[in-house]
């Protein structure tokens, strides 16, 4: 049996793809190795589900620092605001929570996942799941077609290779498609795990004394070997036995790989916390001193345990010179002045990330100048389409990865639908 569109992949960006597809009138097959449809959605945002971010088109672009600008054409085909709409058309409530991010009302990834998969069926495409893809079969200088493991053969006018990057493998994400892509001619980027925790060496992660510390409204920044900056994120993070973790850590990330990557690997790269950043060191100096001052007769332990967090305390006098029985009438004020430095660039060694597999994203992909961003296909393969992770495109979590992949996807559908059913006639 013949089709216009195959689709293998049924995450994000496949079943996107699958409801342009056959919204155009294209007989549709979506294919999906596992047995459940959208399981990398069905876990994104805690179990939530951040759909997309509300915000305006050029901060969204900001909030996607792995290229991109490649999206600016499918976001303008369908952006976060035809997200948001397509899911409230299909009666899905949604709410808008910090920074954007837009939420279902349930709290429930699965509403999200439901109605999807429900409007592909609605729309008459043919779902198979269990059904992994061998290879992509190129003809006569275009894509005709899969071979599925089992061997059968399936005809199709155009292919969308929607089966995500490396990360997550449990969700299916196991980098089936960059073979695919090479055998089509395709250079694919040198993949690389972000939006995943850090890892460091430092005797105090190794001891565990602040494991399960959690920051709140704190600021991390990561310094190249010349020790300027390279990116400073604020928000909140959190000390793990490996490392360091929460939303900066994770958004910090894939410059720790690109800084590890240009001085050679093996060594470290500096980042600093910033415990105050709405406060400078001066301010914070005095506001210490103020207060080791009003209550004299009391430890400095003490006084500042509501200040900064009492299980980072050691490690600040420590650092400072300080010891923590020393009261006002014997504070050394150059050892004081070195505290609000060090609360100010909280110095952490990190040596690296956990492994893609263990990333939200993957990082690399397809070479996107081998990919029309108009039509999300093949420069090199016509009838070849890619859509979501799989493209060298990856933004921060907050939504933006989401909006990337329902965008790229609805537009490699269409464009595909577009193409085949001319094929047809």
């Amino acid at each position: 049996m013949a089709y216009d569109v195959i689709i293998i992949g049924a995450g994000s960006s496949g079943l996107m793809a699958g409801v342009s597809a056959s919204e155009a009138g294209a007989k549709v097959l979506l294919l999906d190795k596992g047995d459940k449809l959208g399981r990398k959605l069905g876990i994104s945002g805690g179990g939530r589900c951040n759909v997309t971010n509300r915000k305006e088109l050029d901060e969204l672009i900001k909030h996607i620092p792995g290229n991109g600008r490649f999206l600016y054409s499918a976001l303008s085909t369908f952006g976060n605001r035809d997200i948001i709409a397509f899911f409230e058309q299909m009666g899905i409530e949604l709410k808008e929570e910090d920074n954007g991010r837009m939420f279902p009302v349930s709290d429930k990834a699965k509403t999200v996942v439901d109605a999807l998969v429900n409007k592909v069926r609605e729309q008459g495409v043919t779902i198979k799941v269990n059904s992994p893809v061998g290879e992509v079969l190129y003809e006569d200088g275009r894509a005709a077609g899969v071979r599925l493991q089992t061997d059968e053969v399936v005809r199709g006018r155009a292919v969308i290779v929607a089966v995500g990057g490396k990360s997550v493998p449990h969700t299916g994400s196991t980098g089936d498609g960059y073979a695919w892509a090479e055998k089509a001619g395709h250079t694919i980027t040198e993949l690389f795990p972000t939006e995943v925790p850090l890892t460091s060496k430092e005797p105090f992660i190794k001891s565990r004394m602040l494991q399960g510390l959690s920051l709140r409204d704190v600021g991390l920044s990561i310094w190249n070997e010349k020790g300027k900056k390279i990116v400073t994120h604020e928000g909140d993070m959190i000390f793990t036995h490996f490392g360091l973790s929460g939303p900066i850590a994770l958004r910090c990330s894939q410059f720790v790989v690109k800084q590890l990557k240009r001085t050679g690997g093996g060594g470290t790269v500096l980042a600093t916390i910033d415990l105050l950043p709405r406060l400078s060191a001066e301010e914070i100096y005095d506001e210490t001193y103020g207060l080791s001052r009003n209550e004299s007769r009391k430890t400095i332990k003490n006084v500042l345990k509501g200040y900064f967090p009492e299980r980072l305390l050691p490690l600040l006098f420590e650092r400072a010179g300080l010891k923590e029985e020393v009261t006002f009438d014997n504070l050394p004020k150059q050892a004081w002045s070195e505290l609000a430095r060090i609360a100010k660039a909280f110095p952490v060694e990190v040596n690296g990330t956990l492994s893609i597999e263990e990333a939200f994203v993957t990082g690399g992909g397809i070479n996107l100048k081998e990919v029309d961003p108009r039509t999300m296909e093949s420069k090199l393969m016509p009838g070849l389409h890619f859509c979501g992770e799989i493209l060298d495109v990856h933004g921060y979590t907050g939504g933006y990865n989401i909006t990337a992949a329902f965008s790229t996807g609805y537009t490699a559908g269409k464009n595909a639908a577009e193409q085949a059913t001319e094929l047809r006639s």
